[in-house]
């Protein structure tokens, strides 16, 4: 058991004002592996109180200082790797392998990689009798989600610290512990009181708490939809300036002259990663409908081999869904995608076999979907892929575009020009062109519903900074 009592506030662990405590639940085992604080308003009053302070001394430290930190938060990070990994694979299902890769090393890649990009932002610039200098834009509230959930916090913290603001962090109450372990490190390194500060509760407790609160200059916020309209409102009352990460739909698109084989199996891994628990999943693969049944088979192979089971275990692909919340929701979506007549080609709502305890969902493959289905519209967050048949390059384009998220995508091609053609008529915030790998230092984020505001890189650094003009 991993028993977290205190909150991390002004640079020391403090008692929460409640003796309420959030569980933390092991996703194969429905095993409870820990507990936090289920902090309250007043707690939240505290942190954002200590971060304004801090503020004052830490956004005058020179860039260079502050990177010092965030580089040595780094290699703290860097030495417990295993550990992480270890512990997101409870919290959240990720199979060891891919969780040692994504979940710890995408992080630690973050506060790392700092050093170079404060070197990409023009912190002061001459336009005629002007000087346009960037400051940190003052107090930062983040609430990050479960499903990547320190690569989330590391997302948002590391460029907030590295810009010269302070930070409330509200990590997920389902998967929260990893985010002790970087108070844990932060402490170690000696970070300035009250430049960091954790938070755990609950998001209509804390979350709405630090959305509302007058000294909080910025919400950062990742998580659905839903939840991000939530915040918006209620960060409104304040005028402060909020970045949105939130859902998607993301379409693979498949052109006719594609390397079939190796589109629709790179489009299955990338649909299923995580479980589908990730928000730019490629969850609509839309394909030529001369080539229908070839995708339905290789999808079907591939699908079949994603082996469902312990995240411990070597030869699992496909690990348990986070909750019984969640589990039971991607279950209804399958339903209802048999209910509306999509073409069931594996898969289904029933548990895998065998697999009775935890959170574990079967790989799903559905084929004949069309675009006004449920399941070819809404965020399931799970392993369920939906394929869609299409008569034109000009039906494919609007097809990917029918939908009201717009964070992510995919297109293949024989001719790579063509693909970037098609790429740019998508709207979406990043579009994967003939197996374009992910790049931790291009901006992330969506158009439409799917929220604004980038995350990563020196476009990640820049939502963090304000712009001054001195005339001179």
């Amino acid at each position: 058991m991993d028993v977290r009592d205190k909150l991390y506030i002004d640079g020391v662990f403090v008692e929460p004002g409640s003796i309420d405590t959030i569980q933390v639940v092991d996703s194969s085992t429905e095993e409870v592996i820990g507990t936090v604080p289920a902090g309250t308003s007043k707690d939240v009053d505290k942190a954002v109180q200590a971060a304004r302070r801090a503020f004052e001394d830490w956004s005058v430290v020179s860039v260079s200082e502050r990177v010092k930190y965030t580089s040595r938060i780094a290699e703290e990070l860097g030495a417990r790797t295993a550990d992480i990994a270890e512990l997101i694979a409870r919290e959240v299902g990720m199979p060891l392998s891919l969780a040692m890769l994504i979940q710890a090393g995408l992080p630690i890649g973050t506060f790392a990689s700092m050093a170079d990009v404060v070197e990409q932002i023009s912190w002061e610039e001459r336009i005629a009798n002007s000087l346009v200098v960037r400051e940190p834009v003052g107090v930062v509230g983040a609430i990050t989600p479960w499903n990547y959930p320190l690569h989330q916090i590391a997302a948002k913290v590391a460029p907030a610290l590295a810009a010269g603001c302070t930070v409330v962090l509200k990590p997920s109450e389902v998967a929260p512990l990893n985010a002790f372990l970087l108070a844990d490190v932060i402490h170690e390194v000696g970070l300035p009181s009250g430049v960091f500060n954790l938070v755990s509760g609950t998001g209509p407790v804390v979350g709405e708490a630090l959305a509302a609160h007058p000294e909080v200059d910025m919400i950062s916020f990742t998580g659905s939809t839903l939840a991000g309209r939530r915040v918006s409102e209620v960060a409104s009352a304040t005028l402060k300036r909020v970045a949105l990460e939130l859902g998607g739909k993301s379409a693979n698109v498949i052109l006719e002259d594609a390397d079939l084989e190796k589109a629709v199996s790179t489009g299955v891994t990338m649909c299923f990663l995580n479980s589908g628990q990730t928000c730019s999943a490629l969850t609509r693969m839309v394909v030529p409908r001369g080539r229908l049944g070839e995708v339905e088979e290789i999808a079907r192979r591939e699908a079949e081999a994603a082996k469902p089971g312990s995240p411990f275990d070597d030869t699992t692909r496909l690990g348990p869904l986070v909750s019984a919340a969640q589990r039971d929701r991607v279950r209804s979506y399958i339903a209802k995608g048999i209910e509306e007549g999509a073409k069931l080609v594996t898969g289904g709502a029933e548990p895998p076999q065998g697999l009775e305890t935890g959170y574990f969902v079967c790989p799903t493959v559905f084929s004949e979907v069309t675009p006004g289905m449920t399941i070819a519209q809404e965020e399931i967050f799970g392993p369920v892929l939906a394929i869609l048949p299409y008569d034109s390059e000009e039906e494919a384009v609007a097809i990917a575009n029918d939908s009201s998220y717009g964070l992510a995508g995919a297109v293949w091609a024989a001719d790579p020009e063509r693909a970037r053609q098609v790429a740019r008529r998508i709207r979406t915030g990043q579009v994967d062109i003939n197996g374009g790998s992910f790049n931790p230092q291009a901006p992330f984020g969506g158009f439409k519903h799917s929220g604004h505001g980038r995350e990563l890189g020196k476009y990640g650094l820049e939502e963090f900074l304000e712009i001054k003009s001195l005339q001179l």
